[in-house]
C-alpha cells in the first residue's frame, strides 16, 4: 500500500475519533484523549484518498517524538511495518531530527515487534494515568545507533 501523508483536518479529526478497537487495544480508541495540538497530526491516505491512519510529531529539541495509528480494520494484516517506515521517513523529511524516539503501552507487544525490527530499541519505561483507564505503563524507544 502507498500512503499519502497531509495535514489532519477537522473532518479527519471526526473521523479517527470514530475508531474503534476490539480489547485490549480499545486503549487507542480516538476518543480516548482530546486532541491538544492538532497542527502536530497527519492524516495517512491510501491510493484511493481514504484516511488509513495518522500520524503524530512533537519535536523536542533535536530529538522527535513519533506517534502513530492504523484504522483499525487494517490492524493485523501486515501493514504495520510498512506503515511504520512509511510514517517514521515522512517525519525525518520534514522534521530533520537528530533522533526519532516513540512510546507504546507495555501491553501492545504487537507494535513493539513492528518497531524493533525497523530498528528501535527499548531504553526506558515510564507511568501515565489516565481516567478511563488508571495508571497504564509504557516502553519508551529510540533509533538503535
Amino acid at each position: 500500500m502507498r500512503f499519502a501523508f497531509e495535514q489532519m483536518d477537522a473532518e479527519g479529526f471526526r473521523e479517527t475519533e470514530s475508531w474503534r478497537y476490539p480489547p485490549p487495544y480499545d486503549f487507542y480508541d480516538g476518543d480516548v484523549d482530546p486532541v491538544l495540538n492538532p497542527e502536530r497530526h497527519f492524516a495517512a491516505r491510501d491510493e484511493t484518498g481514504e484516511i488509513v491512519g495518522f500520524l503524530y510529531f512533537e519535536e523536542r529539541g533535536p530529538r522527535l517524538e513519533f506517534g502513530l495509528g492504523l484504522r483499525p480494520d487494517l490492524v493485523g494484516r501486515g501493514l504495520g511495518e510498512e506503515f511504520f517506515r512509511a510514517g517514521l521517513e515522512f517525519g525525518r523529511e520534514r522534521y530533520k531530527p537528530e533522533l526519532v524516539q516513540l512510546s507504546v503501552a507495555k501491553f501492545n507487544d504487537r507494535a513493539r515487534i513492528v518497531y524493533e525490527r525497523v530498528g528501535f530499541r527499548v531504553v526506558g519505561e515510564h507511568n501515565r494515568t489516565f481516567a478511563r483507564w488508571g495508571v497504564v505503563p509504557f516502553l519508551d524507544l529510540e533509533e538503535a545507533r
